[in-house]
């Protein structure tokens, strides 16, 4: 049974293996077939594909590694044991490195590129030095993204860590595809991306593959940059590289004095300190406890559901459409504003173990802004999306940040100051206490605090919104300014408040 169950599993992973293999021929023929296909298009929008695409995988060779997790087969220590001379092994590694599936794609791709930027008359030289290098630095960026995780990130990556990683992605990446989804194409590459690409052109991003571009444009100054910078780049990856397989080689870490253990989830993520383990508690709440899961859901809900009033008010779109993201901001930095009355009778794991008020109060803030950060991205996208204006997005950020951390900060003040009773662990998300107390000045103060506190950015943002004002760089740092700088001021008061009352609130949660 035993080698009937080993043969299943090794065929089931040829099978994977095969399949993998044929996806990957199959999206490297469409993307050859694709870039080919540029050679019939203007030079301007040859050039602003190629290097956008290089310059995606360029950055996604490099952040892959670390955000997967995955082994990494040519790590240096693999070999050390085969007594092999430690000088040139890395060079060796190096070259093996372009041998592997990923990198014979590319390397098809490349000579695609290169085929591209001879047709539109670029000497063939400079077009292989292009093709070149752009292999050479995505290769080798992946070394040095593997060497990286393996040096600084667990070897087992936890579905805590990951989570976090999804999350950067999902705000990076979500307003970009929605913002390239929203231009208008009608058969030819948007203006705006022209300038994108003239950026990348000159950032070890898309330096390699612009300059063969650049010259044939008469550009021949721009090109000289670029193709300075594709070989400097090109150079400090190599360096980097040699200098971590190196240091691997020749370093011996030294052991870990607590012992792994298996389960520990946030607690194994975050650091082990009073932060730390407020803030691992805190999300183990937020993602299990309905009554958290309820108040989330929520948020999104009346933040889509102001628009309808507003419509059939008569209100202009771009106008109405702009207002679920300041509620959203608003009511996620309101939620954490009763949160030592949602701890009940837990609290006294944070009295009894002497936590001080900092890291008790930002520690509670960590899964909201978790939360917040990836549905703000997805809301301000889609909103820009609706509105049509991309030039927005500076005061978007500066109004949401602004309502969303200046209600962090008074909450961390309120939570403390005024808490109130809510339902009891357990029972249901819309069930009420049996008595309260006090609450009205709480909810109150933290909401309408944040509104008062933010007016300043929300002035400066209605006439950029209506179109009287061009300029949105004073709404981004007067929003980001005043959010930070209640934020740090509420945390502190509410800390202190917190290690002054810290036998108040026990009574309070035992009693409600």
């Amino acid at each position: 049974m035993l080698a009937l169950g080993a043969l299943r599993g090794d065929r089931s992973r040829v099978m994977r293996t095969v399949v993998g293999l044929l996806l990957a021929a199959a999206a490297t023929t469409v993307a050859v077939i694709a870039i080919r296909s540029l050679s019939e298009t203007s030079l301007a929008a040859a050039h602003t594909v190629i290097v956008l695409g290089s310059s995606a995988v360029v950055l996604g060779f490099f952040v892959a590694p670390i955000l997967a997790g995955s082994v990494d087969q040519l790590d240096p220590r693999r070999f050390a044991v085969f007594g092999l001379d430690e000088r040139r092994l890395p060079a060796v590694l190096a070259l093996a490195a372009f041998a592997s599936v990923p990198s014979l794609t590319l390397i098809l791709v490349q000579v695609a590129v290169v085929g591209v930027a001879i047709s539109f008359g670029a000497p063939w030289t400079l077009s292989v030095l292009s093709g070149v290098l752009s292999l050479v630095t995505a290769v080798l960026a992946a070394r040095a993204g593997m060497a990286l995780s393996a040096r600084f990130l667990p070897e087992r990556r936890s579905r805590e860590l990951t989570s976090l990683f999804a999350l950067a992605v999902v705000v990076i990446a979500v307003p970009v595809c929605v913002f390239v989804a929203s231009l208008g194409w009608a058969g030819a590459v948007p203006p705006i991306l022209h300038s994108v690409a003239d950026v990348l052109g000159v950032t070890p991003l898309g330096a390699s593959a612009a300059f063969p571009f650049l010259l044939v444009a008469g550009r021949s100054g721009t090109a000289s940059l670029s193709v300075t910078v594709a070989v400097l780049t090109a150079a400090a990856v190599a360096v980097g590289w040699l200098l971590l397989a190196r240091r691997v080689l020749t370093t011996r870490e030294r052991p870990a004095a607590v012992r792994e253990r298996p389960g520990l989830g946030w607690f194994g993520v975050l650091p082990s300190t009073a932060f730390g383990a407020v803030a691992a508690r805190s999300l183990v709440y937020w993602l299990r406890d309905r009554r958290y899961i309820m108040n989330v859901v929520i948020v999104p809900i009346a933040g889509v559901l102001t628009v309808v009033p507003l419509l059939v008010a008569g209100v202009p779109l771009p106008v109405a459409a702009a207002l679920p993201v300041a509620v959203m901001a608003l009511f996620f930095g309101w939620l954490p504003h009763n949160d030592v009355a949602y701890d009940s009778t837990a609290f006294w794991i944070h009295v009894a173990s002497g936590v001080r008020g900092v890291p008790d109060r930002l520690g509670r803030l960590i899964p909201v802004v978790l939360i917040a950060l990836p549905t703000l991205a997805v809301a301000i996208s889609a909103t820009l999306a609706v509105i049509g204006r991309w030039s927005l997005l500076p005061m978007f950020i500066g109004v949401g940040a602004c309502l969303l951390l200046t209600g962090l900060g008074l909450s961390s003040i309120i939570s403390v100051v005024s808490p109130y009773a809510v339902s009891r662990p357990g029972d249901g998300a819309f069930q009420q206490p049996q008595r309260m107390r006090g609450g009205a000045l709480g909810q109150a103060g933290a909401l309408i605090g944040a509104v008062a506190l933010s007016l300043p950015a929300l002035l400066l943002a209605w006439p950029v919104l209506i179109g009287e004002a061009d300029s949105t760089a004073p709404v981004l740092w007067t929003g980001i300014g005043i959010g930070v700088g209640v934020l740090v001021i509420g945390v502190l008061l509410g800390g202190l408040s917190f290690d002054r009352r810290g036998a108040a609130l026990m009574e309070f949660v035992e009693t409600v």
